[in-house]
C-alpha cells in the first residue's frame, strides 16, 4: 500500500528563509530548527514531497537537493543515516497530498476568513517574537 504524500513547502518550512530572495539557486539560510529530523523521521510514514516556487524555475530544484543535502551532513549527527534525502521526491507540479505543511497557507474550515484577517496574514517567522510561557 502507498504512504500518503505529505507535502512539505521549502522556504519558511525546511529553509529558515531569513534572508530576502535572490533567485531560485541561491538558498542562504540555515534549516529551520528540527526541519532534517522531522524529515528524517517522516519518511518512513510518508511520500515526502518537497514543493516549492523554485520547483519550476531553472536550478530550483537541484539547489534545493544540494542545499538539503549539505545541511543534513552539517547538522545531523556524524554517521547519521542519510539516507531519507533519496527517499524525497522533488515534484515540479504541487502534488495530491494528504497533507501539506507551508508557512503561507490557512486551513480552510468551511468558514471563510475577512478580507482584514487575510491581510493582517504575517507568516510564523515574519511575526514578532512571542515570550516563552512560564511553567
Amino acid at each position: 500500500m502507498p504512504k500518503p504524500i505529505l507535502c512539505l513547502d521549502f522556504d519558511g518550512v525546511i529553509h529558515s528563509y531569513l534572508s530576502p530572495w535572490q533567485g531560485p539557486a541561491v538558498i542562504p539560510d540555515p534549516p529551520v530548527p528540527g526541519a532534517l529530523e522531522f524529515m528524517r523521521a517522516a519518511v518512513a510514514h510518508f511520500t515526502v514531497a518537497v514543493f516549492s516556487s523554485r520547483s519550476q524555475q531553472p536550478g530550483g530544484i537541484a539547489a534545493m537537493q544540494a542545499w538539503l543535502a549539505d545541511w543534513a551532513r552539517r547538522q545531523l549527527p556524524a554517521g547519521a543515516d542519510l539516507a531519507f534525502l533519496n527517499e524525497v521526491v522533488w515534484p515540479t507540479e504541487k502534488p495530491r497530498a494528504f497533507v501539506t505543511l507551508d508557512d503561507r497557507a490557512l486551513t480552510f474550515t468551511g468558514v471563510w476568513p475577512s478580507l482584514e484577517a487575510l491581510r493582517a496574514f504575517r507568516p510564523w517567522h515574519k511575526q514578532p517574537p512571542t515570550a516563552a510561557p512560564d511553567y
